[in-house]
């Protein structure tokens, strides 16, 4: 027996055997530390609603999205990084960047949409909303439960936003009427999930267009009164979009100077759990009111 060609095949195999283990342990590894910073995430993410310094926020945010786009580089098949990666660039954009850059936003919401999709399609829903029949993607979104609820609305949120910056596509019709669907299972499933989210959705989506369009200007008021109570009239942001969608798009200049002037107003700590938004509809409110010449 040749003892060469014999030792070293096995040789070989121990070898492989062992970088296999290596190679393992560390994807296991990588996985292992990104899932034990979920509770981390959580505080963080409860931290930041918290925040009352929007330049503390602004300057804090991108390299938290950086270490977020970082962890899922590690564990590309976690739904929840997903979820936190889309919520933040969606905050990130609406908060610092859509009134100052559109453009950049615009690519940020698209960067935004991209986790929330993948979140999308772990959470079972695996059709494409851009490009999937109304009605295959309506009956596929229908079966969706409660655990699907997070990914369909930041999808639909993002996915919004990005078709509000990108007036120009031709199939931003198309696509608007997919975000709503989500939202609007969403809505079924949980009204008040994220601070009455999905009523502000539909207070934005029908007050923000002309009847002739399928704006809906009742509709759209009963959203915003709606969301309105889910936060006990403490979210500054609905009286913010309601006059920045609604009653603009009505041309009520009364009732847009009352709902910015009273957030303007409003104490800086009337909503602790959502001192960030509240900042921010305060600083979008005073844009707006110095904007009100082009309007009226």
């Amino acid at each position: 027996m040749n003892l060469e060609n014999t030792l070293f095949p096995t040789l070989r195999q121990l070898c492989y055997s062992a970088l296999s283990v290596l190679l393992l342990s560390a994807c296991s590894m990588g996985k292992m530390v990104v899932q034990g910073t979920q509770s981390i995430m959580d505080s963080s993410v409860d931290a930041m609603n918290r925040e009352s310094d929007l330049q503390l926020a602004k300057d804090a945010m991108p390299a938290t999205l950086e270490m977020l786009e970082g962890l899922l580089v590690e564990d590309p098949e976690n739904t929840a990084m997903r979820i936190y990666a889309a919520q933040g660039f969606y905050g990130y954009s609406f908060g610092f960047v859509e009134t100052e850059d559109p453009e950049r936003a615009r690519n940020l919401y698209r960067r935004c949409y991209r986790h929330a999709r993948i979140a999308l399609q772990q959470s079972g829903i695996t059709l494409d909303p851009e490009t999937t029949p109304p009605a295959e993607f309506a009956a596929a979104v229908d079966k969706a439960g409660n655990a699907a609820v997070p990914a369909m609305f930041w999808t639909a949120s993002c996915l919004a936003s990005w078709i509000n910056l990108s007036r120009d596509t031709p199939s931003g019709i198309a696509e608007l009427a997919s975000a709503a669907t989500l939202m609007q299972r969403v809505l079924d499933l949980d009204e008040a999930f994220y601070f009455g989210g999905p009523r502000i959705f539909f207070g934005v989506y029908y007050g923000g267009r002309a009847p002739l369009f399928g704006g809906d200007y009742q509709q759209a008021e009963e959203n915003f009164r709606r969301a309105a109570e889910i936060n006990h009239n403490k979210l500054l942001l609905v009286e913010v979009l309601q006059a920045e969608y609604l009653d603009r798009q009505r041309l009520d200049q009364e009732a847009f100077q009352r709902h910015l002037s009273y957030v303007i107003e409003a104490p800086d700590d009337l909503y602790p759990e959502a001192a960030l938004m509240n900042g921010i509809a305060k600083q979008r409110a005073t844009l707006l009111l110095a904007a009100e010449d082009d309007w009226f």
